[in-house]
């Protein structure tokens, strides 16, 4: 069963910083590509970032560029989102996933698990 516990969020003041964590199990880590998505309350899923399983590659959406940094570790099975010169606006629950593109929509069911981490940007 595959099974993603994200953890690391928190209530951070604009300009802030935080290190999301995603503990993987149940599947071959190491060999899937993998992705952060967010829910901001009253909105529908956003695609963040992307990681390559080799961790070569990564791609961000352009409201993340240049402020969060996507990475992960496959020896402990575990994904990263650093996110860095935070915004009110990014200000979501934060879900890990195994790569379902970069439509919101396709993550549905990762939303729909219930867990996630929680990001609050306020001052």
């Amino acid at each position: 069963e595959v099974q993603l516990v994200e953890s690391g969020g928190g209530l951070v003041q604009p300009g802030g910083s935080l290190r999301l964590s995603c503990a993987a199990s149940g599947f071959w880590f190491s060999i899937k590509d993998m992705s952060w998505v967010r829910q901001a309350p009253g909105k529908g899923l956003e695609w963040v970032s992307t990681i390559n399983r080799s961790g070569a590659y990564k791609y961000y959406a352009d409201s993340v560029k240049g402020r969060f940094t996507i990475s992960r570790d496959n020896a402990k099975n575990t994904l990263y989102l650093q996110l860095n010169s935070l915004k009110t606006e990014d200000t979501a629950m934060y879900y890990c996933s195994i790569d379902q593109g970069r439509e919101g929509n396709a993550y549905s069911s990762v939303a729909g698990r219930g867990q996630g981490t929680q990001v609050t940007v306020s001052s």
